[in-house]
């Protein structure tokens, strides 16, 4: 039950980085310029890149558990891993700046790019904006080891440390989507919208693990979420998709009166179609996803996550994969900076 869920959420402590609900609006620009490639299907987009803190981003509904529970901790640092052009991190910065924290970020190099767009634009240029530490590691150094160590340093020099995780995706993190879930049923009952299915990127796994234990919790199927994965290897994303799900729905089950079953791993929908040949690494159709979206709607997509995942959707719409008539939503999670990483791509 929705009610049931959403006291389940409020037994954790939560930082609040959001200024509310993030909309939902019709594509209706997209749907004239698809024409009949759209199928009569009713297309939207859950605004998570509108955020007012950092730039905006999925990874701020994460933060919010996470830095919630980092306080709870007595935590006065904050430290995380990830890639050059992390997203995440760029958020964490924010989100640490906003709550009085030091932050540290342990940045490795994941794509294979050293040109100066990516080594200091975008999300680099505003990690150290944000004030942030920023630890930038030679290709092949293993950031979680490397992030290990800096903890160590920071306690013995009498720090309180809170380490997060590559895109903040522990069952604590992943409860932002959950409660991002009941934000959208509820929203889908004021437009009148029955989204036959919601369609994310995949890259830690949190943010489609969050929205599946969050319908799953509701009394819906897991199958409403979808996700294109643009780090892992299919069956490597769906994998942990699947456990990070199930770790969810067991954290929200703890001291509740009812277990709440975990979907099969059937359930889960991890398509790998759109990763291209790496992480990072543009696609055709991601530049075609991009592009249309931005001249169709004005809204930017970016290279690394939307972009690949609502090219899945395009393909998905081509093919005839989504019922005529239904409602469709894409969790537009941000990122909108890297663009300026990948200048070049665009060019």
């Amino acid at each position: 039950m929705p009610t049931g869920l959403s006291s389940a959420l409020q037994r954790f402590p939560r930082h609040a980085l959001l200024d509310g609900p993030t909309p939902i609006q019709r594509l209706a620009g997209l749907e004239a310029a698809l024409g009949a490639a759209a199928n009569g299907v009713r297309l939207y987009v859950k605004r998570d890149d509108h955020m007012s803190l950092g730039g905006g981003g999925n990874k701020l509904r994460k933060l919010e558990f996470l830095l919630g529970e980092a306080r709870a901790q007595g935590a006065d640092t904050v430290v995380t891993v990830g890639g050059l052009q992390s997203n995440h991190a760029r958020l964490t910065a924010a989100a640490a700046a906003r709550a009085g924290m030091a932050c540290e970020l342990v940045l490795g190099r994941v794509v294979p790019r050293d040109d100066v767009d990516y080594e200091e634009n975008g999300n680099m240029l505003l990690n150290r904006l944000f004030g942030a530490t920023v630890h930038a590691l030679p290709a092949g150094a293993d950031a979680m080891a490397a992030a290990l160590e800096r903890v160590r340093a920071l306690e013995l020099a009498g720090r309180r440390v809170y380490l997060a995780p590559l895109g903040g995706s522990t069952p604590i993190g992943a409860l932002g989507y959950a409660a991002c879930a009941l934000e959208i049923l509820a929203q889908s009952r004021e437009l009148g919208a029955d989204f036959a299915r919601i369609v994310v990127a995949n890259g830690s796994a949190g943010t489609h693990a969050g929205l599946a234990a969050g319908v799953v919790a509701a009394g819906l199927p897991a199958t409403r979420v979808q996700s294109f994965t643009t780090l892992a290897d299919v069956e490597v994303a769906h994998a942990k998709t699947v456990d990070l799900t199930a770790a969810t729905l067991a954290l929200l089950a703890q001291g509740q009166a009812d277990e709440i079953a975990a979907p099969a791993p059937n359930d889960i929908l991890v398509d790998g179609s759109q990763r291209g040949l790496a992480y990072g690494v543009p696609t055709p159709a991601m530049l075609e996803a991009v592009g249309l979206l931005a001249r169709s709607e004005g809204l930017l997509l970016d290279p690394v996550y939307s972009g690949k995942a609502f090219a899945g959707l395009l393909a998905d719409l081509r093919a005839g994969r989504h019922a005529p008539g239904s409602d469709v939503l894409f969790v537009m999670t941000g990122g909108a900076p890297g663009l300026y990483a990948y200048k070049s791509a665009f060019q």
